[in-house]
C-alpha cells in the first residue's frame, strides 16, 4: 500500500491521479474529509482506503507490514495563517510523528517542504542543507515548514529513504477549492471570465516594476512526475528543491493566459494587501542542480505550455486530473 497524506488536496489527488495512471491502485488516502468541494478531487479514483487525518497513526501501528511508502503532503499551506500553534500542530509536530514512525516500521518517506522557507531570498534559493538552519521565512507557514526540515537535519535516526521537496510556485488541476490561496493562473482565469480583466497586485518595492514580481512557476505535472521518480529512486536521501528552475513575471503568466483564452489582454494593478504586504516574496527561482544530480532528467514544462494546457483542458470544464 502507498499512502498519500493531504490525499484530497491540490497535490495529494493529482499524485493519486498519477499514481492510478501507473498502475497503483492500492492507495490509502489521509486527510480531513471535511471540505466537499476538495472531496470532489478523489472523484474517479481508485483508493483503497480513506483514512482520517486524527486516526492515522493508529492506523498505521495496525497495518505496518503492508505499507510501502508514505507521500506526507497534508499540511495546513494558508500563508496568511498567524496561528502558530495550530501551525506547529498540523505542518511540525505531525510531521515529527510520521517521521518516527518512518523510522520505527522502516517505510521510505517522502514530505512536503516549501520555498517558503527561503524568505526575502537573500541566501539564495540553493537547496544546500548548510544554509536550512540560518534561513528566516516571512510568515508563520514557512516557519512551520523550516522548523521541521532544522529539525531532520538533526536527527541522528532517520527513515532509511526520506526526501524534503520546497515546492515553489504549483499550479494546475485540482486547485478550486483553494480560494484566496489559489494560483494566479486559477485568479486570472476566473477574473477574465468573469470581468474580462485581470488585476495583479502593484509592486511596493523600488527595484520590482507592477507586474515585474517574479517567481518559479511549476506546473503540477512536473511536481507528481518528481514525486513518482523519488518513489521508485529510493537513494541519496536529502532535502531538494522542485520548482522549473526558471523565474517568470505575473505578467508572463497573466498574459499567457489571455492567450489561451484568445482573448484579448486587459491588465491593471491594485495595492498588496497590507496583511501580507510587508511578507511578500518579489523574486523566488529553485536552484534545480541538486536533484537532477541524481538522475531526474524529464524537461519541465514551460509557462506557456503549462498555462495553456490547464487552462483549456482542466480550468474551462473544471475538469480534475
Amino acid at each position: 500500500m502507498i499512502v498519500v497524506t493531504g490525499a484530497v488536496g491540490f497535490i495529494g489527488s493529482c499524485l493519486i491521479g498519477k499514481l492510478n495512471a501507473e498502475g497503483f491502485n492500492n492507495i490509502v488516502a489521509v486527510d480531513a474529509f471535511d471540505t466537499p468541494l476538495k472531496n470532489l478531487n478523489l472523484n474517479n479514483k481508485n483508493v483503497l482506503e480513506k483514512v482520517e487525518r486524527g486516526m492515522f497513526f493508529e492506523w498505521l501501528d495496525q497495518k505496518k507490514d503492508k505499507v510501502e511508502f508514505i507521500f506526507h503532503l497534508g499540511a495546513r499551506t494558508d500563508t496568511a495563517e498567524f496561528d502558530t500553534n495550530l501551525l506547529s500542530t498540523l505542518n511540525t509536530e505531525y510531521s515529527k510523528m510520521i517521521w518516527q514512525k518512518c523510522i520505527d516500521y522502516q517505510i521510505p518517506l517522502v514530505y512536503a517542504s516549501s520555498a517558503a522557507t527561503y524568505g526575502d531570498g537573500s541566501l539564495g534559493y540553493k537547496d544546500d542543507h548548510q544554509i536550512i538552519p540560518e534561513l528566516k521565512p516571512l510568515n508563520p507557514y514557512g516557519v512551520s515548514k523550516n522548523e521541521f526540515d532544522k529539525w531532520v537535519l538533526l536527527q541522528k535516526e532517520r527513515p532509511f529513504f526520506w526526501a524534503g521537496l520546497k515546492f515553489f510556485n504549483v499550479y494546475g488541476p485540482n486547485e478550486y477549492h483553494k480560494g484566496r490561496m489559489g494560483s494566479v493562473v486559477w485568479h486570472a482565469f476566473r477574473s477574465i471570465m468573469d470581468h474580462q480583466e485581470m488585476r495583479l497586485f502593484r509592486s511596493h518595492h523600488p527595484d520590482y516594476k507592477d507586474g515585474e514580481q517574479r517567481r518559479d512557476f511549476v506546473y503540477v505535472k512536473d511536481v507528481v512526475n518528481v514525486l513518482y521518480f523519488l518513489m521508485h529512486h529510493r537513494k541519496n536521501s536529502a532535502i531538494y528543491n522542485l520548482g522549473s528552475g526558471e523565474a517568470r513575471t505575473f505578467l508572463d503568466l497573466v498574459r499567457t493566459t489571455f492567450d489561451a483564452l484568445n482573448m484579448k489582454e486587459n491588465i491593471s494593478f491594485m495595492d498588496t494587501p497590507e496583511d501580507i504586504r510587508d511578507n511578500y516574496q518579489y523574486f523566488t527561482q529553485a536552484e534545480m542542480k541538486k536533484i537532477k544530480d541524481i538522475g531526474y532528467n524529464k524537461p519541465f514544462t514551460s509557462l506557456e505550455d503549462g498555462v495553456s494546457d490547464y487552462v483549456i483542458n482542466y480550468l474551462l470544464n473544471t475538469k480534475r486530473i
